[in-house]
């Protein structure tokens, strides 16, 4: 795929929504932290509904600490290996507190130093809470890069770097948002809508699907 096409294919994403954004409920840096956290092999559905019952009553890494391992484990039992998430929570929390003043650090190295908390979950938060210019790639973003042609890659990693190198500039910011948007609803896994698609005819993918 050549630059034009991809300068082409992200114009019109963001024409579509200039404005996109995460469909996980926050208002803090910590809120997202810790819904991200909660969201591995969850939909961003079932993580806001956990939430929601979760942040009015602990919403900051200390608050977390005094509600409890057992209380918080209660909150986020609807949620797929709750356990897990909950411990890793915890212990983030105790770290935020002891190491940075209850606050999420902006670089990736330490915000990979907290528990449970991988390259694809730094890259969230240095996009969608702190405004740098990351590209978390998840199955979604996966998947489209590869499928469209965008950047093809064998692994999340080379996908990224492709991503990085060749997006221009201007759509970089919001990237990572248009393109799991629309690996979640048009260029899904089993059968991409590429009827109702707005960059079809961009599009390296040969095996497209008439109807949307």
């Amino acid at each position: 795929m050549n630059a034009q096409k991809r300068h082409d294919i992200f114009a019109r994403l963001q024409a579509e929504n200039p404005h996109p954004t995460t469909e996980l409920n926050w208002s803090t840096p910590f809120e997202l932290l810790a819904a991200v956290l909660l969201s591995a092999q969850a939909t961003d559905v079932g993580v806001n509904k956990a939430t929601a019952k979760l942040y009015p009553v602990a919403n900051t890494p200390q608050a977390i600490i005094d509600l409890g391992i057992d209380e918080l484990k209660r909150h986020i039992q609807t949620i797929g290996l709750f356990n897990t998430k909950a411990e890793n929570l915890m212990k983030t929390c105790h770290l935020l507190v002891n190491q940075h003043g209850s606050e999420v650090p902006q670089t990736r190295k330490e915000l990979e130093a907290l528990p449970g908390v991988g390259r694809k979950t730094a890259n969230v938060i240095l996009n969608t809470a702190f405004g740098q210019p990351t590209i978390a790639v998840d199955t979604h973003i996966f998947r489209v890069s590869n499928r469209t042609g965008i950047a093809k890659g064998k692994d999340v990693v080379e996908v990224e770097q492709k991503l990085l190198r060749h997006i221009p500039k201007a759509f970089k910011q919001d990237a990572h948002h248009w393109l799991i948007l629309h690996g979640r609803y048009t260029c899904i896994a089993r059968k991409p809508r590429c009827g109702s698609c707005i960059i079809e005819d961009l599009c390296d993918y040969k095996e497209k699907t008439e109807l949307g």
